[in-house]
């Protein structure tokens, strides 16, 4: 998509997990996608329009490109259940967004205005940029009597982070993700070393997925051996703010 122009676009229904922007394929059609990138959550097109399109998956969205023949002449091809979105671009490829839930979201919004956007004002750091670190992290939770883990899905903390990530991120860091979120850090909020450690681990667990590797050491492992060397923990499943949290009771404090 990035330095193509969008030749067609298709909106199967008007809304996803909200309406879809007024004249939606009308303001893309003919417009070329200058960069392409990502903030938290979001996939983020900007436009030679001078707007953004965000793009969000919600639980079950997913981009499918096909780069087969073209479909005929004033034809389409044919769709798939749930196929809601489909962007022709110029590069020959066709987009689809598929999303059986209809959780996902696509908005059009002002680049000039994108920073201060309902969606971007209020997100944390990025986890793995070097703003994000022990300082940062342990000035924010202090004083929260918050969980660490709904801290640590809060994107006001961190931008982006996910459910299995944190639960990842907790257990390689050796603290309990019913801790209260205050505890990383001193009362003037100074890093402890669990603030450090969960720093460190966060990366860890991001950078072993991006490099492909979706082996995971507690989540979704209930009832299972814990993997960390010489502990005899078994993973427990507990509910915290409506989601699932994986942890090794006997290893993670």
């Amino acid at each position: 998509m990035e330095g193509a122009r969008f030749e067609k676009v298709v909106a199967r229904r008007p809304d996803l997990r909200v309406a879809l922007p007024r004249r939606f394929a009308e303001r893309l059609t003919g417009e070329t996608v200058v960069r392409l990138g990502r903030r938290a959550k979001y996939l983020v097109a900007d436009l030679s329009s001078g707007e953004t399109l965000l793009m969000h998956l919600g639980m079950s969205g997913s981009f499918r490109i096909d780069l087969s023949a073209p479909a005929p002449l004033g034809g389409e091809r044919a769709a798939l259940p749930h196929d809601h979105v489909v962007f022709h671009m110029s590069s020959g490829a066709v987009v689809t967004f598929n999303d059986p839930r209809r959780f996902g979201l696509m908005e059009l919004v002002s680049t000039d205005a994108l920073g201060a956007h309902r969606v971007f004002r209020l997100l944390g750091p990025e986890p793995l940029e070097v703003e994000f670190d022990a300082v940062r992290l342990a000035r924010t939770v202090r004083g929260r009597k918050t969980s660490l883990k709904a801290a640590l899905s809060d994107q006001r903390v961190i931008a982006g982070l996910g459910n299995m990530y944190v639960c990842e991120a907790l257990h390689f860091a050796q603290l309990s993700p019913v801790r209260r979120a205050s505890a990383i850090a001193t009362p003037t909020g100074a890093p402890r070393d669990g603030a450090r450690r969960l720093v460190a681990a966060i990366r860890k667990v991001l950078n072993k997925a991006l490099n492909g590797s979706d082996t995971f050491r507690v989540y979704d492992r209930e009832g299972e051996r814990c993997r960390r060397s010489g502990c005899q923990g078994i993973i427990r499943r507990i509910v915290q703010a409506g989601r699932s949290t994986f942890y090794c009771p006997v290893c993670q404090r």
